[in-house]
């Protein structure tokens, strides 16, 4: 298995982690992902991953590539044991409003 470093010249998501699968696209309209491999160091000083790639697997185009990573689902299923949000909405307008839905995101902050 060889190693590929990738350099980025924007700051690294944050919950990118070591054992997160990279991928990339060429394609604009991102239908076509090809993988990378597993990431096994990330700089954050300098952003850029270290990932485990296959020999024969075609690498990233150098400025054109549009790099994503994923979770590894065997790792990071956990149930929201102990954590709880309160949500308060308020019309502060004097005219009758309706709220037709309301939605939410959750992540893993206290690692």
């Amino acid at each position: 298995m060889d190693s590929i470093t990738i350099l980025f010249s924007q700051a690294l998501n944050v919950s990118l982690q070591v054992g997160d699968i990279a991928y990339y696209t060429d394609d604009a309209n991102g239908v076509a992902i090809q993988k990378i491999g597993a990431v096994t160091s990330i700089d954050y000083s300098l952003n850029s991953i270290t990932c485990s790639i296959e020999p024969s697997q075609p690498r990233p185009t150098l400025g054109v590539s549009f790099i994503l990573f994923s979770k590894d689902n065997s790792t990071n299923i956990n149930a929201l044991t102990g954590y709880y949000a309160i949500a308060q909405y308020k019309n502060n307008n004097t005219k009758r409003a309706e709220l037709y839905t309301v939605a939410s995101e959750i992540f893993i902050s206290s690692k």
